[in-house]
């Protein structure tokens, strides 16, 4: 038998705990990397899918005046394969004009659409019907309000440079994705029209050449062509490659269509956010993952550290038996070699596991999932062999056995490490306080994504503050429990009597005796707990913030949103009477016109809107939503304006605004007073720009429309269930549309928000558990374990069980309340950082950070239990008979 196989047999039958705890380590570390890695990968082809998949077109190719339609769709099928391409006719027009009831309505400029009678299935996004049919002429739904249009009625286009044309309305629509139907293609930025056409009627594309094609021919500059395409999916899992490729091929087909058409490309603009999306996630992942990765390696080393003193004990017996370095270091890499095969298979087979739960099938056998389990896997190995070979061989190469002998036991009179001298624990915690307050202050971006370039960029430089507030925090307290163990012993003997009773003293000496082995763990301890905490409270916070976005979007829990003619709000008291409504609000929303400027506006019961909806203090200027609604409650003709309005009219509070309204009388718009009291940031289903606030029962006294366009219901149960049974009872209301909380945040996905962190948070918040149980458990017991020797010489001097377990009791709790109480403080002020830093990634930002206390009270019960077992099993280990002790250590 070999000395290697000899070795080996050895230290998996008398070293086996100090093996398995390293190789642990190990795994831990691996695991980590591997799904995290896989969690990022995946997520990257999540957001790439989910940005595509609900792009209404992909490509507005629009021609120049004389281009040959068909040369240029077949320069689209030479450059990529599409599934569906449809010609549009665009014309501009002086105006509509409509004889209905006696009076006769007109409007200004406007748009009319040509469409195809394929466009309407190929790409079912653009049209959503409200009144009748989708064939024929179509009005859109506000233009039908300006002119009070129904279907049977007559429109008069008025034709530039032309004789008006009248056409017969079939059918009244709405256009959900209105801004990109309308875009500019071409134009500089800047320089576009900022909101989409008011008037807009849709007719059938033969019809519409009929009455434009002579429009064309006399001014040419009011009428276009475009080609609308929706490209094969085929794209690269990564959004910003998907990017590149999207603009590669858009470019490739103005190339060969010699400057015949222009690409307005949606797909790429979907892809531009997408691309910062997935930058995002790579924040995430270094600044939630990898202090996890971190604290694993530190807890490998500490595992492998702990039997330093041992080392030197078994290296300087070879050496009495002729041993040379080499042998020692060959010896040593099978320890390495078997700690690193060992956790490396662990953590693979742990990180497929754990993957399971958190990214798509298969994403860890992709060709990036695999690369990351290799990265991991490496980093396991190297792991082996710092924390086993490297201590091994440095040590073999200088000593000899007199100074191995005389190290043994040698527990003080070194001098203060370097960082200490040179207080680096200081400077980094003002080094964050620092770095913070600048990046908090200005207007900082942490994801640079600059328009029309390929390439984005994380700020890393940003998450210097929190990077520098952990460090310094845990060398904080390792100076501190240092200082606490050498020179405060008779305080420490004070707060440990009710534990050690009368050898409190004798316990605080020998604590002090072993200050350097004793802040390593409480710093370790630290570290995981604030790890855990920070994590838990920012991934809570995330998830809570990330629903209020939802609600904001959707309006509430359940919306259903209908038109002023098939008012939801007419079906109040059947959605109030459905199972699972908690809470029913009626809201209406109307347009006003502020100057010449159509901007949205919403009507409330200010005491009663937040029955149904959220109502944040960061939707309103000035931070307090119950003071405001107060005093748009008490302020009938009150008015809340958005803040961009407010800049674009230069208001000032008080000021009496003329907003014109369509009343129910004339169905024209008259000027009515309204009494500007303040900003309104945010509001459920407002668009992001300008709309407006106010009170319904004022609205509706001075339109004489009572009638509540949405109704907003807060659920008891499931939102989605509740939404299947509201979309019943308005299922005879034309154009009525329900949706619920949940599919909104599945659709908004922006920036953070597109990484789904369920999956993630299960995994670290796992792994949190472990690596406190491993800090805390293991960390003590291999601890305790070295100490074994000091323990049989007190039991040899006649000291009993409960005497034996006041120096065990005493230890565990010091190193699991002082680790528990530093990591616990660090980790909020982490969390705080990490939430403020990231206040632009949500929508409003959070008023106040999350905490999950159930989970922090999960991984302290975790800690007490691994604190407790590993004292428990150090005291069944010092139970042995004294002689077999002695003579194993």
């Amino acid at each position: 038998m070999t000395l290697a196989t000899i070795w080996l047999t050895g230290l998996l039958t008398r070293r086996s705990a100090r093996l398995f705890g390293a190789a642990i380590g190990v795994a831990l570390t691996v695991a980590l990397l591997a799904t995290l890695g896989a969690f990022i990968a995946g997520s990257a082809a999540t957001m790439t899918l989910r940005a595509v998949a609900d792009v209404p077109v992909d490509w507005q190719l629009q021609l120049t005046a004389g281009a040959d339609q068909r040369a240029v769709a077949a320069a689209v099928g030479r450059a990529t394969r599409y599934t569906a391409l449809e010609p549009v006719g665009y014309a501009d027009v002086a105006g509509l004009s409509a004889a209905v009831g006696g009076t006769v309505q007109t409007t200004g400029a406007g748009k009319v659409l040509g469409l195809g009678p394929r466009y309407r299935t190929l790409f079912p996004a653009e049209l959503r019907p409200l009144v009748g049919p989708l064939d024929g002429v179509l009005v859109a739904q506000q233009t039908a309000a300006n002119l009070h249009v129904a279907p049977g009625d007559s429109v008069v286009i008025e034709r530039i440079g032309l004789p008006a044309a009248t056409v017969k309305i079939d059918g009244v629509v709405d256009l959900p994705q209105a801004d990109s139907l309308f875009q500019a293609v071409g134009l500089p930025a800047g320089s576009a029209p900022q909101a989409p056409p008011d008037n807009v009627l849709v007719i059938p594309l033969d019809r519409w050449h009929q009455l434009f094609d002579p429009q064309a021919a006399a001014r040419p500059d009011s009428v276009r062509t475009q080609l609308h395409v929706r490209i094969a999916h085929a794209l690269p899992s990564s959004p910003s490659e998907a990017y590149a490729y999207v603009q590669s091929l858009a470019r490739n087909v103005e190339a060969q269509t010699a400057g015949s058409g222009i690409v307005g490309d949606n797909l790429a603009a979907r892809l531009d956010g997408a691309r910062a999306d997935a930058l995002y996630g790579q924040v995430l992942f270094l600044f939630l993952g990898l202090p996890g990765g971190v604290l694993a390696v530190l807890l490998t080393l500490a595992v492998a550290s702990s039997g330093a003193q041992r080392r030197r004990q078994e290296q300087a017996l070879l050496r009495v038996r002729g041993a040379s370095t080499s042998d020692i270091v060959r010896l040593a890499s099978v320890e390495a070699a078997v700690t690193g095969i060992g956790g490396v298979a662990l953590g693979v087979l742990l990180a497929y596991a754990s993957a399971r739960l958190i990214v798509p099938a298969g994403a860890l056998v992709s060709p990036l999932g695999i690369g990351w389990s290799l990265v991991a896997a490496g980093a396991g190995l190297l792991l082996a062999l710092a924390a086993v070979l490297f201590p091994a061989w440095n040590e073999a190469r200088h000593a000899t056995v007199a100074t191995a002998r005389a190290a043994i036991g040698h527990a003080g009179g070194r001098r203060a490490p370097v960082w200490q001298r040179i207080f680096l624990d200081a400077i980094l915690l003002a080094l964050s306080a620092v770095i913070f307050w600048r990046t908090a202050s200005t207007g900082y971006q942490v994801v640079l994504a600059p328009e029309g370039v390929p390439q984005t960029s994380v700020s890393y430089e940003t998450f210097l503050a929190p990077f520098c507030l952990w460090l310094g925090a845990a060398l904080l307290a390792l100076r501190l429990w240092r200082s606490a163990l050498s020179r405060g012993r008779p305080a420490l003997a004070v707060a440990l009597r009710p534990v050690a009773r009368g050898l409190a003293g004798v316990v605080a000496a020998s604590l002090g005796r072993q200050r350097a082995l004793i802040t390593r763990g409480v710093v370790l301890v630290a570290l995981a707990f604030s790890f855990a905490t920070s994590t838990a409270i920012f991934n809570t916070s995330y998830n809570a913030q990330a629903r209020v976005d939802a609600e904001l979007t959707n309006g509430a829990d359940v919306t259903v949103t209908g038109s002023t003619a098939s008012p939801p709000g007419s079906k109040l008291a059947d959605l109030r009477a459905l199972p699972g409504v908690a809470a029913i609000e009626p809201m209406q929303h109307r347009f006003a016109y502020v100057g010449n400027d159509l901007q949205d506006l919403y009507g409330i019961d200010p005491a009663r809107i937040g029955t149904a909806t959220a109502m944040s203090n960061a939707y309103f200027a000035g931070g307090n939503a119950r003071a405001a609604l107060a005093r748009l409650a008490a302020t009938q003709d009150g008015v809340l304006v958005s803040e961009e309005t407010v800049k674009d009219f230069q208001l000032t509070p008080g000021d009496t605004i003329k907003l014109r309204l369509q009343s129910a009388r004339d169905h024209q718009y008259h000027a009515i007073p309204f009494r500007f009291i303040g900003i309104v940031r945010e509001f459920p289903t407002a668009p992001k720009d300008s709309f407006l606030v106010a009170n319904a029962g004022y609205v509706a006294q001075q339109t004489g429309i009572g009638a509540a366009e949405i109704v907003l219901m807060h659920a008891t149960g499931d939102p989605a269930t509740l939404a299947g049974q509201a979309r019943a009872v308005v299922a005879p209301l034309s154009g009525a549309k329900v949706t619920d909380i949940g599919a909104t945040q599945r659709a908004i996905s922006s920036s953070l928000t597109a990484v789904d962190l369920r999956g993630l948070t299960r995994l670290e918040l796992g792994f949190a558990v472990l690596l406190v149980a491993g800090a805390t458990g293991l960390v003590l017991a291999l601890g305790l374990a070295e100490r074994r020797r000091v323990f049989a010489i007190l039991q040899a001097l006649g000291a009993k069980g409960e005497q034996l377990g006041a120096f065990l009791w005493s230890e565990g709790l010091l190193v699991l309340i002082g680790g528990a109480v530093a990591g616990i403080l660090t980790g909020f002020g982490i969390a705080q950082m990490l939430v403020k830093l990231l206040t632009h990634v949500f929508d409003p930002p959070p008023e106040a950070l999350a905490v999950p206390w159930a989970y922090l009270l999960l991984v302290s019960l975790a800690a007490v239990c691994s604190t407790v077992l590993a004292v428990l099993v150090a005291r069944l280990v010092s139970r042995r008979p004294v002689v077999e002790a002695l003579r194993d250590i």
